[in-house]
């Protein structure tokens, strides 16, 4: 499908999991398509603790086998402790039919996997290409690149979609980035050798930690199936003076004083350099444009309190790649009605999650006593990432939460 002089059909900026899903979606149907990736794999990102909703994502995709003979950690729930409180939510048991499993990967191998199989379908993937500018006319879309190695050259194509996430190429050059709604954070994390041996921890699920005093403050434990975990607090951004800290030192007194997440970790070993990723959430005037389009957190991210994140990405890429398709075969896709609109349903269930969580709401739902069986299974149905189920009273009327929390208080 691609002229004598190189032209593509699709080009994908970034190489994580929404570029190459949407990447070998569109080369298994016979395009031809271009990664173009700034950094090196395998790299260190965050993000590790998948949903059971990317398991069909994965499926479609036809990579689903790779991601599985990879070795990652199982995972079927989530639990969640505040001081001394625990609960869990079960995935396998939740109101929307599908995947009630997954796994708990180590990025680095992950998005590399992911990769590997784009290139093996027939996708073209450069590493170490910085694309600093686009061009849109009538007869198609080029972007200038400038490679570690080699001259600058500009890739052209019909469509552009941008899966670069934090590195949001295209919400920078176009001048669509907008202020999120949600609060501004800082997360402070880091690897470690985890040597847990403390029974009340579930290695098969993640475990998220409330601050016993500051609702606000809260941490993640994601286990990995080589005996190491991810560990990292998220704070307030007011509470992060990073001038006059030792993050390392800092990390470990909030864990000290996170209950449960205190014994759990009483062995672990700190054998890697902490990390920060600072004014997390973002958005974006609009999620598509003349030929391109955005792609998970390179148009919005909310918060990794759920795991939302990489659902988001490969829910995008599926969306995309089914409308680019349509696009290319010479349709007039509607991208508000068939990509936008319904990949928002998801994150705005998302969202009313995650500030449910931050004004205490969805927090006094999670360790409320006597949970109905049936509401249980459908807030799980959520934490398992099926936010596109509007069948789920909670995804057709978010809101439900507010009320569902009230009766937990009484």
């Amino acid at each position: 499908m691609a002229d004598p002089q190189g032209r593509y059909d699709v080009i994908v900026i970034g190489a994580g999991p929404s570029g190459s899903v949407a990447a070998t979606i569109l080369a298994n149907q016979g395009y031809k398509v271009l990664i173009l990736e700034q950094q090196h794999f395998p790299r260190f990102s965050i993000g590790e603790s998948l949903l059971p909703q990317s398991m069909e994502f994965l499926e479609q995709a036809g990579m689903l086998q790779a991601v599985v003979e990879a070795g990652f950690q199982y995972k079927n729930g989530a639990a969640f402790c505040r001081g001394q409180e625990y609960d869990y939510f079960d995935f396998r048991q939740k109101f929307s039919t599908g995947w009630g499993t997954t796994y708990q990967v180590q990025r680095a191998q992950f998005d590399k996997t992911l990769a590997d199989c784009a290139a093996e379908r027939g996708a073209e993937v450069r590493y170490g290409q910085t694309v600093t500018a686009i061009q849109q006319s009538a007869s198609g879309v080029g972007v200038d690149v400038e490679p570690e190695v080699g001259q600058p050259y500009q890739a052209k194509a019909e469509f552009v979609l941008d899966g670069s996430g934090f590195g949001r190429v295209l919400p920078r050059l176009l001048n669509l980035e907008k202020a999120s709604q949600l609060g501004s954070r800082i997360a402070l994390f880091t690897h470690i050798e985890d040597n847990i041996s403390d029974r009340r921890f579930d290695r098969n699920k993640i475990l998220i930690t409330v601050h016993p005093e500051h609702a606000e403050i809260w941490y993640w434990l994601i286990p990995f199936s080589d005996g190491r975990a991810s560990v990292g607090v998220v704070l307030p951004r007011e509470r992060f003076d990073d001038s006059n800290m030792d993050r390392l030192e800092t990390l470990q007194e909030y864990i000290r004083e996170g209950g449960i997440l205190s014994d759990v970790l009483n062995q672990a070993h700190f054998d890697t350099a902490i990390r920060t990723l600072d004014g997390y959430s973002c958005d974006v005037e609009s999620l598509y444009g003349d030929r391109f389009a955005l792609l998970g957190n390179a148009g919005e991210f909310l918060d990794p309190v759920f795991s939302s994140g990489v659902t988001i990405a490969l829910k995008s890429a599926t969306l995309a790649a089914a409308t680019v398709h349509r696009q290319l075969q010479g349709q007039s896709p509607d991208w508000e009605q068939e990509y936008a609109q319904p990949l928002k349903t998801g994150i705005d269930t998302f969202r009313a999650f995650v500030e449910g969580w931050y004004d205490g709401r969805l927090q006094d739902v999670i360790f409320a006593h006597d949970k109905s069986d049936p509401v249980k299974a459908m807030i799980s149905s959520i934490l398992a990432g099926y936010a596109w189920d509007t069948r789920n009273p909670y995804v057709s009327e978010p809101a439900r939460l507010s009320t569902l929390a009230e009766l937990c208080r009484s």
